[in-house]
């Protein structure tokens, strides 16, 4: 595979990045380590759409850009470098818009696809619940058909952007071993969500969908009545790689800040970064920051592909958010005392980072999708 960029691409990140230091940085930095307003968040989706976030992917056809899925997973990386919080928005945000363009019907395109793409809309996918972990076919959720509606009710936990989000995808069983996607519409069919506050990633909305018995029309199901696990799972892989470009971009501004510091930090008469043991942290850091890059950028390669490839996106996964956790753990170290003070930003990142190796499959359940793949024997029950 080759990993060059392409002239097209390299200017892509390279204005990408003008933006995000001039227009997106400013406004950013008033909520490191906070929630980001919905009306602020929508401002900073619109100044991000033209240049691919949240509809980097989404084909021409249907008002997107139709780039490719390693400019998309740059763009998502340049973004994260700034502020994963709301790279993890956006993408959540793409991901409801490429299943609508994919399994929605025209009068639900016509009427959510143009906002999702353009950031006048947020999107949000429910899926997780409080008692099925990473099996996605023991969810409880059910949606009971009532005449030309169906009424929702269950309860979906850790659903990014829910509390930001104008809509919202939820998969329901729809019968014993069928499950379909709702979309639900905040302003027309009201939802109960609250906010779940956590270790890092403060900024990125994650929260708690209650449904009690909620009424939606059945021609809101995406994909087609039972057609929601199929729609499901064929996300999981975008998934995984676009999660571990948000590792990817938290572990580079974590290096970058540490060779910042050990070229201005001095002790016994002379920077820090002269002593062998930093310059050793600082070359860990970078070695492991690029060999993550690589299994990333393969991962997102073999996806416009269009083939399955689960080992590879589970081990761009599991190896990129737990480099990622040891990179930013090792800033902390390069910075000595400073490190765990919250004057500095690398504590702060390491909470971000440490945050990623959880959704999307674990390390552990990444770590079982490679083994069963490569031995043709399931771990899973």
């Amino acid at each position: 595979m080759d990993f060059e960029l392409t002239e097209e691409q390299q200017l892509a990140v390279d204005s990408w990045r003008g933006v995000l230091e001039r227009d997106i940085r400013p406004i950013i930095n008033q909520y490191l380590d906070g929630a980001i307003p919905k009306e602020v968040t929508h401002q900073l989706l619109r100044l991000g759409a033209q240049y691919g976030m949240c509809c980097a992917e989404v084909g021409e056809a249907d008002g997107g850009l139709g780039l490719d899925m390693l400019t998309s997973g740059l763009i998502s990386e340049e973004l994260s470098r700034v502020s994963p919080d709301l790279a993890g928005t956006g993408f959540l945000t793409q991901g409801v818009a490429l299943k609508l363009a994919r399994g929605g019907s025209p009068e639900l395109k016509a009427r959510y696809l143009s906002g999702l793409l353009s950031g006048e809309l947020i999107g949000s996918s429910a899926v997780s619940e409080p008692d099925m972990g990473s099996h996605v076919r023991g969810l409880k959720t059910r949606a009971v058909r009532d005449g030309d509606n169906y009424r929702i009710s269950g309860e979906k936990m850790w659903t990014s952007n829910i509390t930001v989000a104008d809509l919202a995808l939820v998969l329901a069983r729809t019968d014993e071993d069928e499950f379909t996607i709702f979309l639900l519409d905040r302003e027309d069919h009201g939802y109960e969500s609250r906010e779940i506050d956590k270790l890092g990633l403060a900024g990125w909305s994650m929260g708690q969908l209650v449904l009690d018995d909620l009424v939606v029309p059945a021609a809101n199901a995406v994909g087609g009545i039972g057609g929601g696990l199929r729609l499901t799972m064929n996300g999981f892989e975008r998934s995984r790689c676009f999660v571990s470009t948000l590792a990817l971009g938290i572990a580079q501004a974590a290096l970058d800040d540490s060779i910042a510091y050990a070229r201005e930090r001095a002790s016994f008469g002379k920077p820090i970064g002269s002593h062998q043991l930093i310059q050793g942290l600082i070359a860990e850091m970078a070695t492991e920051l690029d060999a993550a890059r690589l299994l990333v950028y393969r991962g997102l390669k073999l996806l416009n592909r269009e083939e399955p490839s689960p080992i590879e996106t589970s081990m761009c996964k599991y190896f990129a958010t737990e480099a990622a956790t040891r990179i930013t753990s090792k800033a902390i170290q390069v910075h000595g005392a400073f490190g765990i003070s919250k004057e500095f930003p690398v504590e702060r990142h390491f909470r971000n980072a440490r945050m990623l190796t959880i959704p999307d499959g674990t390390t552990q359940i990444n770590q079982l999708i490679i083994g069963r793949n490569l031995l043709g024997l399931s771990a899973f029950d």
